[in-house]
């Protein structure tokens, strides 16, 4: 069964929720600028259960039966394509041709044989008649991408074929009928642009029968952990490594402003498929552009995830833990000045658990000192001291206290190495049992 039949059979159903919130079109390219699906290659999906992609999604379906004009709006990376074919695949024209063109790569000197073909010796270089796309995509849809960038001189011809769904070979007279599903896509302000002259109002509203406005990913970043999953399945599926993200690096990744959109997460998650192949990706593993900039940001995101990822009992173990292993990035210490350790220094000094405010419960959370402290140098103290407890409460068996503290063994043997705490075991014959 190929893809594009499996993608019919589960839209058909519609009973799962998962299976209206991502609905698979399939293609393949054929060469830069333009594009025919052929249904041998799957592509992205449009993926999320947030309120704006679901919006999205029902109107993909409520027009993909009929033959209606759809524009489809948004900013770069959004997806516009992915719809485009979505709409396509769940049309009755699914098996005929899906062909993309990309109005802003080719040179407006080139368009117009692009899109309605030439004859033979027409023009320099023409060694051969060739079909145009609109001939190519007859029966099937056609995607006039970044529409937006179209010269007017272009506009005015396409407007004529939208209008007569007629067209003729650049050379020939003659004019060749054609049956083809516009859809068009643009990130630019196609209004903005008509009143600036660069666009014809005509033209727009013979595109604009139904806008889809795509949604930007900052707007729906509650689909980013689903999007996240499928963008690593898809890289696997493509011959590369399998890269679980850990939750701190979730949050971290939530927290950006997404500019590239959907496109922009796919390329880094490509990235990290390749340098952290086979293994979780810690947010120390991300670029530096994405990585938090400040103490705060890393405890606060590191605390948030372990609280959303654990048991009550294990959330404040875990949550110190994940704040280790943030602030232990090469980049904390270009954060933190000499001035504010030595500080923290001079504080740390004085300052003992026993130290609280006058009438504050003994498990009331510890003041923050007034001159600071050195956070990680405090939470290495915390660590060492559930160790140390965990160590005691199971007389010092190593692989029952990694039980207490959810860690695997060999994490726990590493810390231990690490703080210099002695348990009476030779470290080698640890080493060998799991």
């Amino acid at each position: 069964m190929n893809s594009a039949t499996a993608l019919k059979n589960a839209c058909d159903k519609r009973v799962s929720s998962c299976r209206e919130c991502s609905l698979l079109p399939a293609g393949a390219c054929s060469s830069p600028g333009s594009e025919t699906s052929t249904g041998e290659r799957p592509q992205a999906t449009l993926t999320g259960t947030s309120p704006a992609i679901r919006d999205v999604l029902a109107l993909v379906r409520q027009v993909a039966v009929h033959d209606s004009t759809v524009l489809l709006t948004g900013e770069s990376g959004t997806g516009k394509e992915v719809a485009a074919r979505t709409i396509h695949e769940l049309s009755p024209r699914r098996a005929r041709p899906f062909v993309a063109v990309n109005c802003g790569a080719i040179p407006a000197e080139l368009l117009e044989s692009e899109l309605f073909g030439h004859e033979k010796g027409s023009f320099t270089g023409a060694i051969t008649a060739r079909k145009g796309r609109f001939e190519i995509a007859e029966g099937g849809t056609l995607l006039l991408d970044e529409i937006g960038d179209m010269s007017p001189s272009m506009q005015v011809k396409l407007l004529r074929v939208l209008q007569e769904r007629v067209f003729e070979r650049v050379g020939n007279h003659v004019p060749v009928r054609c049956n083809v599903r516009i859809i068009a896509a643009t990130h630019r302000d196609l209004e903005a642009a008509i009143g600036a002259g660069t666009f014809r109002e005509d033209l727009f509203h013979r595109l604009n029968v139904f806008p889809i406005e795509m949604p930007a990913l900052r707007n729906r970043i509650d689909d980013l952990p689903m999007l996240v999953r499928e963008l690593c399945s898809r890289n696997v599926a493509a011959g590369r490594g399998r890269v679980p993200i850990s939750a701190a690096t979730l949050e971290v990744l939530s927290r950006q402003s997404w500019t590239g959109n959907v496109r922009e997460l796919a390329n880094l998650i490509e990235r990290l498929s390749i340098v952290c192949a086979g293994r979780a990706v810690e947010v120390a593993d991300l670029p530096a552009k994405y990585r938090p900039a400040d103490v705060e940001a890393r405890v606060a995101i590191a605390i948030h995830a372990a609280a959303a990822a654990t048991t009550p009992e294990e959330t404040a173990m875990l949550a110190e833990t994940g704040v280790l292993r943030l602030l232990e990035s090469p980049t904390l210490s270009d954060t933190t000045t000499s001035e504010t350790h030595e500080s923290a220094v001079a504080a740390r000094a004085s300052w003992t658990p026993e130290a609280r405010r006058d009438g504050e419960p003994a498990d009331a959370p510890l003041p923050l000192p007034e001159a600071g402290l050195d956070l990680r140098e405090h939470l290495l103290a915390i660590e060492r001291r559930l160790i140390e407890q965990a160590l005691e409460r199971t007389h010092g068996i190593v692989a029952h206290a990694a039980r207490l503290l959810n860690l695997r063994r060999t994490t726990l043997v590493e810390k231990l190495r690490k703080l210099g705490i002695a348990t009476g075991i030779d470290a080698a014959d640890f080493a060998t049992k799991d």
